[in-house]
């Protein structure tokens, strides 16, 4: 479903897998994800797919994509090519409707309730931690150097401000 924020179209699409439908609200989900694009000035036709899922399809995801046999919080797909990869550079081919295609983030809705139990807050601000850590990632943030982790978890935290501030 289109956003439209400040005259800009941004396409933010939510999937909620069965069985956990009604846990979070799909117009909440879309408000936070477009915050991010928002704060980090993304091109106003940009479009990105959330998709909240259960514990054994991110499990399983985390095991194809990453090699990790474990369910996790929040799994990222890009589909923009890495800023500085020169092999990549040009070949990247705009797709035909004009938007910019960022990728996927895949949260498991089980593992945001654990996790906000163990820090003593709500499940919705740790959603919302998980979408802000995961279009990060769709926009070549990364954590794999101290730099970059400390950068990124300044950006988090700037944004999820922005958030509760907003009331999302």
């Amino acid at each position: 479903m289109p956003v439209l924020l400040w005259q800009t179209v941004m396409e933010i699409n939510v999937l909620i897998d069965e069985g956990l439908e009604g846990s979070l609200d799909v117009a909440w989900l879309e408000s936070v994800a477009a915050e991010v694009l928002l704060a980090e000035n993304t091109d106003p036709g940009s479009e990105l797919g959330l998709v909240i899922t259960g514990q054994e399809k991110i499990r399983e995801l985390n095991l194809v994509h990453l090699g990790e046999d474990e369910p996790t919080d929040v799994l990222s797909f890009p589909m923009l090519p890495e800023s500085g990869d020169e092999e990549d550079s040009g070949t990247f081919i705009v797709p035909p409707d004009g938007m910019s295609h960022l990728g996927e983030v895949i949260i498991s809705c089980p593992q945001a309730i654990i996790q906000a139990e163990e820090r003593g807050h709500s499940v919705q601000k740790e959603v919302a931690t998980l979408i802000i850590h995961g279009v990060l990632h769709l926009l070549g943030y990364d954590h794999d150097e101290p730099e970059r982790e400390g950068r990124m978890q300044a950006r988090e935290s700037e944004i999820l401000a922005r958030v509760e501030e907003k009331g999302y």
